[in-house]
């Protein structure tokens, strides 16, 4: 079976409410407490990046959790990146968790919070999303790779400088068939949709979608580097909603280092292409740190990640920037035997 990696996104369909409201006329004051405990999050998570693991060493069941990616042959790397199993070392898991065709179960839970949009710069936060990955052997040959991506978020008012709407946004599912014994190329395609299950109207598009997703990837050493392609297009839903047509790529660069640390990149990019000329894209630059550890016997992938727009629409309100947290449970198989 394949999976996967932790890296895939942080929630398309939510990237696209960007574009579905008035003008962002600059920064204003007020927010400051809510500021601050965005970076008290930001202390807090990089104190248990560095504290965690060495109360968890201490009941660590296997020994070679820490073996580097560098004391391992490349045959060894690229075995244990696409089958990790429950002896898997921090690096081992660190390829895996950004392989997307890897035998690896895992189970992202992230908040993000995108900062100052509309005239009273508010703050939309996406309190717990949630993105089960499971791989399912299909033959010999292939495999088939579920995603699905939903979220507990609060849209706030951009026309007023307090107030908004708290619930549950639509339901991103996709399927990706990837092969079994993968190439240097490792690649996966199939159907992605958009599920009309917000509780509010403001949450979600209100329409049933549905496109075609790619990703492909190298795992050169100890890189990885990668891209995500989807579009998404609505074929039924009230007539009063607007009609989707939104792009998303993700291009994901990591690295790995020692002690199950790695660099990553991985914005996505969208594009409403139902939007007027110059409020069509999207693009966030940054990047953060994570780690691989073991909470107790339980592997998790931690990490931060920080991105500022670049690209914003002209005349629709957009964040100037987004904080985005995660905890991801790693479920490697046992190994036989």
């Amino acid at each position: 079976m394949k999976s996967k990696g932790a890296q895939w996104g942080r929630g398309e369909d939510m990237n696209q409410r960007r574009f579905n409201c008035l003008k962002d006329v600059g920064a204003k004051p007020g927010q400051k407490r809510y500021l601050q405990m965005q970076n008290l999050k930001l202390v807090l998570l990089f104190a248990m990046l560095v504290s965690i693991p060495l109360a968890a060493s201490a009941q660590d069941p296997n020994p070679n959790f820490n073996k580097e990616l560098d004391q391992e042959s490349p045959e060894q790397q690229k075995k244990e990146a696409e089958k990790p199993d429950a002896k898997a070392s921090a690096g081992d898991l660190a390829k895996a968790t950004q392989n997307p065709v890897a035998s690896l179960i895992s189970v992202p839970l992230q908040n993000f919070t995108d900062f100052n949009i509309g005239p009273f710069n508010r703050n939309r936060n996406t309190v717990l999303q949630f993105q089960p990955v499971v791989p399912i052997q299909l033959s010999e040959n292939w495999n088939l790779i579920t995603r699905t991506i939903g979220a507990l978020a609060f849209q706030p008012d951009i026309t007023q400088p307090r107030g908004g709407t708290f619930g549950f946004g639509d339901i991103n599912p996709s399927f990706f068939l990837s092969p079994a014994q993968p190439g240097k190329v490792i690649w996966g395609a199939g159907p992605t949709f958009l599920l009309p299950t917000a509780s509010d109207n403001v949450l979600g598009t209100g329409k049933f979608s549905i496109g075609p997703s790619v990703v492909a990837l190298v795992q050169p050493g100890k890189w990885t580097l990668g891209v995500l392609v989807s579009n998404l297009f609505s074929v039924a839903g009230p007539s009063d909603r607007a009609d989707v047509n939104s792009f998303t790529l993700q291009y994901f660069i990591n690295y790995n280092l020692k002690k199950g640390y790695y660099l990553t990149s991985a914005p996505i990019n969208s594009a409403n292409w139902n939007a007027p000329s110059g409020n069509v894209w999207l693009v966030p630059v940054g990047g953060g740190i994570g780690r691989i550890m073991r909470l107790g016997f339980q592997p998790v992938n931690v990490s931060v990640q920080a991105y500022g727009n670049a690209k914003r629409p002209d005349n629709f309100p957009s964040p100037t920037w987004q904080l985005k947290f995660q905890i991801a449970f790693l479920y490697p198989k046992r190994p036989k035997g």
